[in-house]
């Protein structure tokens, strides 16, 4: 890599530092540092939500669909609309009214409202434990990148760069730090993408004439994709717009309903159509530019699929940028990592030991999120495939926590022992399944089976307390 891509890379994450740093001084007091004083505008709102969304690891997960299937990878995403759209007219409404009458920081304490203490206790370790998957995801996702565009640097000595810089701006600037940044980076990767990546990719390739000659065409077709697998995301990733610590942060950040709701639909339209195909086409280009020899020293057999993004924008983009792509890539990995590590943090401060009321809360609050942060820098060194690590980490908490959420939109009299029975049989069924995933019936996710088993201990539990209470 050039000299200049190199300067605008350190430039740029050395602004990301300086706002975290900026922040830091600006935080007071708890209700600062997790939900940003509760004034926040639809747009920083949602331009956040589908930066923290989509970020790096779908963002190079994407890029890996369209290198193995085409343009049918964008449907990954259009689950992230059907899901954004359907929380915007559901649950939004419900949780802003009460999160403002109660001053709420998490999701479980929301969970705690409907049900009681031990249902928003088990939430939290749930919630917790899973965005700390989810953060180690986004810093694998920028070490792939970082180590496949520096010349010498190998993945763990990039896993330690991206994962220090993120751990540092995230500690010091809390979520207004989390939610602006994510803005600009937003704002930089579709600009980067869409004005320099997809042209410049699309012209070294060739054009339209050489993808038909060189990919199959159920490459350029929608319907590329098994009913299994459409089904499969919708489970995975639908729910999570119900149940994610980080949306939630970010309702009780808006300065009001409408405002909340606003951004869920702005967020929704920036996943799908815009991001979804601008992914899966750049991944797509990548596999066109490995069967021309144009990114070289690599063969399909034995290239990891989601390296082959990066890899073409290093070929292809000229210097300056190359820097500006790269840091646009980094822009969304950072932006998802940060508000995961804010989330787990805030979970258990505030549902787990229950410091949030505490004098020295903001203090508690950033040691734990340097704690996450760090924990999940240990865990990405041991993984491999950025997008499995996301999924398993959506599986665990969609299966654990979906169904009490659904029962407190649908049941008048949600039943606490019920919620809990739920959450501990969907969350370990899921878990349980994964080692067993490709023998599953009909191809189906550990999550479609945990999402069903944490169902019937829901409905069994409430058939149970009903006939109990017909026989006295």
């Amino acid at each position: 890599m050039h000299i200049i891509d190199i300067l605008i890379i350190c430039l740029y994450l050395m602004v990301i530092l300086g706002v975290g740093f900026y922040f830091f001084k600006k935080n007071k007091d708890i209700d600062e540092y997790f939900v940003g004083g509760r004034k926040m505008s639809s747009l920083h709102i949602g331009l956040s939500v589908v930066a923290t969304d989509v970020g790096g690891g779908f963002s190079i997960g994407l890029g890996g669909l369209g290198f193995v299937m085409g343009v049918s990878g964008s449907w990954l995403l259009f689950t992230g609309l059907v899901g954004a759209w359907m929380s915007g007219i559901f649950l939004i409404p419900l949780v802003s009214k009460v999160a403002r009458e109660r001053n709420f920081y998490s999701f479980p304490q929301f969970l705690e409202y409907i049900f009681d203490r031990r249902v928003a206790l088990i939430a939290g370790v749930i919630s917790a434990i899973g965005y700390l998957g989810f953060t180690s995801s986004q810093i694998l996702a920028g070490a792939k990148l970082a180590s496949s565009t520096f010349e010498g640097l190998t993945l763990d000595q990039a896993l330690l760069v991206m994962g220090e810089i993120t751990v540092v701006y995230t500690v010091f600037g809390g979520i207004k730090a989390v939610i602006y940044t994510d803005t600009i980076q937003w704002i930089i990767l579709m600009g980067g993408l869409t004005l320099i990546g997809l042209p410049f990719a699309y012209h070294s390739i060739g054009g339209m004439e050489a993808i038909r000659e060189t990919l199959a065409p159920a490459f350029l077709k929608l319907n590329n994709v098994s009913w299994q697998q459409l089904v499969n995301w919708a489970f995975t990733i639908i729910p999570i717009w119900f149940v994610g610590m980080t949306l939630y942060q970010r309702i009780y950040a808006a300065r009001d309903t409408k405002t909340a709701r606003k951004a869920w639909f702005i967020a929704g339209l920036f996943e799908y159509p815009l991001m979804a195909f601008i992914g899966a086409l750049l991944g797509m280009f990548a596999r066109v530019a490995l069967d021309q020899g144009v990114i070289t020293g690599y063969t399909i057999a034995n290239i990891d699929p989601e390296m082959g993004l990066p890899l073409l924008l290093k070929t292809v983009l000229p210097v300056g940028l190359l820097g500006l792509v790269i840091s646009a890539y980094f822009s969304a990995i950072m932006s998802t990592a940060d508000s995961c590590m804010m989330a787990s943090s805030g979970n258990i401060l505030t549902d787990v030991i229950r410091k949030h009321e505490s004098v020295n809360s903001l203090r508690y609050s950033q040691v734990l999120t340097f704690t996450i942060g760090a924990t999940a820098l240990v865990l990405a060194m041991s993984m491999e495939n950025v997008l499995e690590l996301m999924l398993h980490s959506y599986a665990f908490m969609v299966a654990g926590m979906f169904i009490p959420v659904v029962a407190a939109l649908v049941h008048k009299r949600p039943n606490p022992v019920a919620a809990l029975f739920s959450m501990v049989t969907g969350g370990a069924l899921a878990l349980g399944l994964i080692p067993f995933a490709d023998d599953l019936p009909m191809g189906l996710d550990p999550i479609v089976f945990g999402i069903a088993g944490g169902a019937s201990a829901y409905l069994l539990v409430i058939f149970i307390a009903g006939r109990r209470k017909q026989s006295t």
